[in-house]
């Protein structure tokens, strides 16, 4: 790990991982009239934690595209052409990570700012 990595930690990764699920729930939605698609999902929470596990046995922040998996989503109610997309289902995952988008955010924000005031002197 570099010591860039080790500064961040899993601040940096998280809001990859969450950059990276609201894509894949954006494309979602974005198919939800088309015959035939399968809604996807990326459990973020469940990557980050094998991230975490990760970086405690001495490995990288490289792992986090690796741990990232994207699998399809069982609809609850499935359509009569095929397609898997549920609108309520999407749009709540969607304002969930984003809020937990926010959030990371947040930490990497206040993270980088402790270090440039370590940088400045304390200023």
């Amino acid at each position: 790990m570099t010591m860039l990595d080790n500064a961040l930690g899993l601040s940096a990764d998280a809001l990859r991982l969450r950059a990276q699920r609201l894509d894949v729930i954006a494309g979602n939605i974005a198919n939800a009239a088309t015959p035939g698609f399968k809604a996807r999902d990326l459990d973020a929470d469940a990557a980050l934690a094998r991230l975490q596990t990760a970086r405690n046995g001495g490995f990288g922040s490289e792992l986090a595209s690796q741990l990232g998996d994207i699998r399809y989503r069982a609809a609850l109610v499935p359509s009569l052409d095929g397609n898997t997309v549920e609108m309520a289902t999407e749009q709540a995952a969607f304002a969930e990570n984003a809020v937990k988008y926010r959030a990371s955010l947040g930490f990497l924000t206040g993270r980088i700012q402790t270090i440039m005031s370590a940088l400045k002197g304390g200023e």
